[in-house]
């Protein structure tokens, strides 16, 4: 009997499996309560939409937010927790403008996405870690709000299939081979999830309990930031900063329109609109700035690779120098996140057991440095160039067929219109009211061209 009570193990300790259960409940509750919270937002979004075919689409995504909360509500339920019993979720402080609520709501599915990214590497159950990729690809394609709310019939067919998806169905067919199947109440791409089986805990973010989550950081929560702020203070490569080609090609059109439409308005007043001296001046300052452009996001993207590199090359170094100092900052980071500090010593303890996982964890939670991080430099270039040339020929066109003060009249409102309509459309990745961004970019040209063409007239007189 002695040695049966000596073999047993400590009442107080749980086993690794209690753990990791108690880990997956955590982990299930924070991801019920950041969809509904979703479901919150979309609700309020659509009874502020005037438009009907958008409010449809909001409503539409505000249901397939919550069947994403009915689905981590049945696994909740299989681990013995009812939803009914935790605190209703709250938005926090909600937007009263439409545009803020949408730029909101483009946020949060942008913060959900890499939620679900990070709690990829929490399990090594192959069919929780499906559920997970499919959550976060259907999280991330909603980030683009504004296109999803701009794109007609086909916005409404994706809402809709993804809702179907929701249900049990296929992207394509219903057989699970001609596309990723989409996720049902409670079930993964292969069936309902085992959930006697939690997985193998190996990282993630959960909450601590109904109050306190990583959005509401408490007394511990200030300690460990000052903890981390002294880890870091002796880590000062840590850099940021990501770019990609629609940036360049929008940046690219606004550059081409502004800088030859100012061109072409200055040499018209020093000139009295000199329709050839317009046209040449206006077109090589349009093959300049292309060049200038390309090669300019052609080196940036390069230099944030290289830079990228440096960043994973100095995090591996250390972790190689100093596994125990690395272990505790991925910790503390996991702290920050919600879990308990045992729980996050236990997280940290087992991703660094595996140096490339420990590298790519710590890439990602540390340097926010992802897979798909990196840009292409030639995409940049060619997108940054060929909108920079873009831009520059629209204020031209005119002087091809007419000249003098016929053609320069033309050329303003032509580039006046020009830049209304780049406005609107950078209103599809900002999610600006189209019409207020357009009328901030019409301002910006009219300046751009009474400015250009006074200092013209001026220079004509003391030049």
């Amino acid at each position: 009997m002695a040695d049966e009570v000596r073999g047993a193990p400590p009442a107080s300790k749980k086993t690794s499996a209690e753990r990791d259960g108690e880990l997956a409940k955590k982990a299930f509750i924070e991801n019920w309560r950041r969809e509904m919270e979703a479901v919150a937002l979309y609700d309020l979004a659509a009874q502020q939409e005037p438009d009907e075919r958008r409010r449809s689409v909001l409503r539409q995504l505000a249901e397939l937010e919550r069947r994403h909360a009915e689905l981590w509500a049945d696994k909740l339920a299989a681990l013995g927790v009812e939803v009914a019993a935790l605190p209703a979720p709250e938005p926090g402080r909600r937007p009263l403008q439409r545009d803020q609520l949408l730029e909101e709501i483009e946020r949060m599915e942008r913060s959900n996405a890499d939620w679900y990214r990070s709690l990829r590497h929490m399990f090594s159950d192959p069919d929780v870690v499906r559920v997970l990729e499919q959550l976060e690809a259907d999280e991330r394609a909603h980030g683009d709000l504004e296109q999803v709310l701009g794109g007609g019939d086909t916005a409404e067919r994706g809402s809709g299939a993804a809702a179907d998806g929701a249900r049990g169905g296929t992207a394509q067919g219903g057989d699970g081979r001609d596309g990723p199947a989409q996720l049902g109440h409670g079930q993964s791409s292969r069936g309902e999830m085992n959930h006697g089986q939690t997985g193998h805990a190996q990282t993630g973010h959960a909450q601590t309990g109904h109050g306190q989550t990583a959005r509401s950081p408490n007394a511990r929560g200030a300690g460990v930031m000052s903890r981390l702020s002294h880890i870091w203070g002796s880590e000062r490569w840590h850099n940021q900063g990501r770019g990609g080609w629609i940036g360049d090609a929008i940046y690219g059109v606004n550059d081409g329109l502004g800088a030859i439409f100012g061109i072409i308005a200055g040499v018209a007043g020093y000139t009295s609109v000199n329709s050839h001296d317009v046209l040449v001046s206006g077109f090589f300052g349009a093959l300049a700035s292309t060049l200038s452009m390309g090669a300019g996001a052609y080196l940036a993207a390069k230099s944030e690779n290289e830079v990228m590199e440096k960043e994973l090359a100095s995090e591996r170094s250390e972790i190689a120098e100093d596994p125990a100092h690395e272990e505790e900052e991925l910790a503390l980071l996991y702290q920050l996140k919600g879990f308990g500090e045992d729980e996050a010593r236990q997280i940290a303890a087992r991703i660094a057991q595996d140096p490339e996982q420990f590298l790519k964890t710590m890439a990602q939670e540390e340097l926010g440095i992802h897979d798909v991080s990196r840009s292409n430099p030639w995409t940049s270039a060619l997108f940054g160039s060929l909108s920079t040339f873009v831009g520059g020929i629209v204020p031209l066109v005119p002087f091809f067929f007419m000249g003098g003060t016929p053609a320069m009249v033309t050329a303003a409102i032509v580039s006046i219109l020009a830049h209304f309509v780049v406005g609107a459309l950078k209103s599809i990745v900002t999610v600006r009211s189209w019409w207020k961004s357009g009328l901030e970019m019409t301002l910006v040209g009219v300046i751009t061209g009474v400015v250009s063409y006074g200092l013209g007239l001026v220079g004509a007189k003391v030049l």
